[in-house]
């Protein structure tokens, strides 16, 4: 079987398609680059680029699948959360299509399609496993149950974790997106130690019980730090790499402790568990340091670490295909009327497959 999935909930436009042997036929992202000089996403400006490009994608993810509409067996879409004027680009382009050839429609929650990539991607990966979610606008740990059955242990009170690397870049001019611009000038520092003892920085939550996670004082710390400087020091590229060291080296502090508290209640709930599993997705996920962090985090319980390839990590439409595959293997199709939603938890999943299911 094979599924084509499209994805336009923020910044990329992109089409693709998988089959349930894993394989990945086809695989197109437009990454925008109008935003930049905003320093952030402008919903309207995305959905226009989409709207203009993604026609166009679709197409070459089918020619490079060598295949057409006809020999699919049905359409995924991100509808929702997202930027709903985006989101609704590629819901009324995937209604139109599955409409016209008569295919299965899977309306796809776009966090769900990260926290299904590494069941693509590994081999064996079972349910239940424990998941940190650090997508956009989206800091969560959750236990992944099943297709559409989540249970969450914690998440930010206030800002997202992406925010927060974002926010970081900026203040320094590092450019748009942060996150890759910290990580890379953070390879740059030459003393931790003393890049930690002269941008003393707080650890929000850590120590507290539960796994609830805060990064909006973490932010505020970063940002007297930077304003206490100079503008030559601002450009320093010394101290640039001084304060993103500091920051991710707090930020693996954070998340350790934070799932640490996680993994002993998985790890309660599930003892029998032939391979315990915790997996890290979304855009976060692609940072080099915070893998290194969890891996050895994992190491010490008896756990394996999972995570998709970096190029996967970021928003695709992989991931959509790939949870169209995983919801036609268990006949949950969506009704074509589906409203899209800007806000769609995870935890409100099951309800809506339990009331599909009753109909």
């Amino acid at each position: 079987m094979k599924i084509l999935g499209i994805e336009t909930s923020c910044d990329e436009t992109a089409a693709a398609i998988v089959d349930d042997k894993k394989s990945i036929l086809s695989n197109y992202v437009l990454s925008q680059t109008e935003h930049e000089a905003f320093g952030g996403v402008v919903p309207e400006i995305a959905a226009r680029a989409h709207l203009d490009h993604l026609d166009r994608l679709v197409q070459k993810a089918l020619d490079d699948a060598k295949t057409d509409l006809h020999a699919l067996d049905g359409i995924a879409v991100t509808s929702g959360p997202g930027l709903i004027g985006g989101v609704l680009v590629g819901v009324m382009m995937a209604k139109a299509i599955a409409s016209v050839h008569k295919l299965p429609y899977f309306a796809i929650n776009h966090l769900e399609g990260h926290a299904l990539t590494p069941r693509l991607t590994e081999d064996n990966l079972e349910f239940p496993y424990l998941l940190l979610l650090v997508s956009g606008g989206h800091t969560q740990i959750l236990i992944v149950k099943d297709i559409g059955d989540f249970e969450q242990l914690g998440t930010t009170i206030d800002d997202a974790l992406g925010e927060a690397f974002d926010k970081t870049a900026k203040l320094l001019g590092l450019g748009y997106p942060g996150g890759p611009e910290v990580e890379k000038r953070a390879l740059e520092c030459l003393d931790l130690a003393h890049a930690l003892e002269r941008f003393p920085l707080p650890k929000p939550m850590v120590g507290r019980a539960g796994s609830d996670m805060s990064f909006s004082g973490l932010k505020t710390a970063v940002r007297r730090h930077i304003e206490s400087l100079k503008d030559t020091e601002r450009k320093d590229p010394a101290i640039q790499a001084d304060i993103c060291a500091a920051f991710q080296h707090t930020i693996g502090l954070v998340l350790k402790d934070r799932l640490k508290r996680a993994i002993e209640v998985f790890l309660n709930l599930y003892p029998q568990h032939k391979t315990p599993t915790l997996v890290i997705s979304g855009g976060v996920a692609a940072n080099a340091y915070i893998r290194t962090t969890l891996t050895t985090l994992t190491t010490r319980y008896n756990m394996h670490f999972a995570a998709p390839p970096m190029k996967l990590c970021s928003d695709n439409a992989v991931m959509i295909a790939w949870a169209g595959i995983e919801r036609l293997k268990k006949n949950l199709i969506s009704d074509i009327n589906t409203l899209p939603r800007p806000r769609w938890p995870l935890t409100e999943l099951k309800s809506k497959i339990e009331k599909e299911n009753s109909v």
